[in-house]
């Protein structure tokens, strides 16, 4: 057996030798051989986008916290102003109001406004009397707001007073004679009420700097409420307002809210007063509506409320602040009537196109203006932003 064919064969593994590349350390399957890769970079934990992001998002986060603690500021700072002018109005008052019914935002609202004037100088008789009334009708149905201007000259029946111009029902009765008095002659129904003492709105306006106000026409008025002392002004000659928009002082602004006579313009009257003094509140409420205005409320909110006596809440206003932001448009109306003298006194004697007018103010038909050659004191109503009229 020893000199027989082995029978099976003896192979070398042939190590080292092999055309294909063998799998060792550092190297994975499919890798074919390739220097394996490097240490794969280290990421930052945050990315710059991120942290960009982030920043944002703390600082809208900081904006929105502010925002909702300067308008808690805001609102409890004009609420108590509110409060202060709730207190200012008789208490009796509210008992000569109607009841609307319903949120103010929502449903027809009549609120009378009176303008009274405590001027402390000789002569001015009329410092106790309403000066300026008016009433504004909220229609939140069709986004519109209708204004009723009432001469203070008007000759109706004040109860238990007899007959006498409009305006001296405030001074015998206080508001709430007023308000027996208005809602008899026009047989409308008051919601609100709303005092505005232009002696002090002189104050509120120079706390906000300033209105602007756009003069119509130029004027020169007569002599009154003189600035300098007796010597000086027996040679004034009254006061003096160019045409155009002017940004006047509080002083400034109640000065032309008073003017009576246009030296440059006979047509001029206590209707064309009226208009000045609507013009002077509406720049009032446009300018503590801006941005300005509003960062300052916190520290003035009560102020603002100063020149008031109301019955209407801070709800109340801001509900009627909403309204009128909606509004579309604007209906200015107004009472008239034929210019007679009794006893002594200019006064206006009511006509019949008053009821006319009033359907106009109630929406109950279109607003029509005065027919032409009617008269300076001819009742009527226009559509528009500028008080009728203009």
């Amino acid at each position: 057996m020893a000199g027989e064919e082995k029978p099976y064969r003896v192979y070398k593994s042939g190590r080292g030798q092999s055309k294909f590349p063998r799998f060792g350390r550092g190297q994975r399957p499919g890798s074919l051989g390739r220097p394996p890769r490097g240490p794969k970079p280290v990421r930052e934990p945050r990315s710059t986008r991120r942290r960009i992001l982030q920043a944002v998002g703390i600082l809208v986060c900081l904006f929105v916290a502010w925002l909702a603690a300067w308008i808690l500021a805001s609102y409890f700072s004009f609420r108590d102003g509110v409060d202060a002018a709730n207190k200012r109005l008789p208490a009796s008052t509210k008992r000569y109001l109607t009841h609307q019914g319903g949120m103010l935002f929502d449903t027809s609202t009549t609120i009378l406004l009176l303008g009274t004037d405590h001027a402390d100088y000789a002569g001015r008789e009329s410092s106790d009397r309403s000066d300026s009334i008016m009433l504004m009708r909220t229609d939140p149905g069709h986004d519109r707001i209708y204004y009723l201007s009432i001469p203070r000259d008007l000759y109706v029946e004040i109860p238990g007073r007899g007959q006498n111009r409009i305006n001296a029902a405030y001074q015998f009765g206080g508001p709430n004679l007023a308000i027996r008095t208005v809602q008899a002659f026009t047989g409308l129904k008051i919601n609100h009420v709303a005092i505005v003492d232009f002696n002090q709105f002189r104050k509120v306006i120079d706390e906000i700097g300033g209105v602007t106000i756009d003069v119509p026409k130029p004027i020169w008025s007569n002599k009154f409420d003189c600035p300098f002392d007796a010597q000086k002004c027996q040679t004034w000659n009254g006061w003096h307002f160019a045409k155009g928009p002017q940004h006047m002082s509080g002083e400034r602004a109640l000065i032309y809210s008073r003017i009576r006579e246009n030296r440059l313009d006979p047509k001029d009257n206590d209707l064309t007063r009226a208009t000045r003094q609507q013009q002077v509140i509406q720049a009032v409420s446009s300018h503590i509506a801006s941005v300005g205005t509003f960062l300052d409320l916190p520290f003035m909110g009560g102020d603002l409320m100063k020149p008031l006596a109301t019955d209407l809440s801070a709800g109340d206003f801001i509900e009627l602040g909403w309204v009128k932001f909606r509004a579309g448009s604007n209906i200015h109306c107004r009472l008239g009537g034929d210019s007679q003298t009794i006893n002594g006194q200019d006064i206006l004697v009511p006509n019949e196109d008053n009821r006319a007018v009033i359907s106009m103010f109630t929406g109950e038909s279109a607003a029509q203006p005065p027919p032409p050659g009617s008269g300076t004191y001819a009742p009527g109503c226009e559509i528009g932003n500028t008080p009728f009229p203009g």
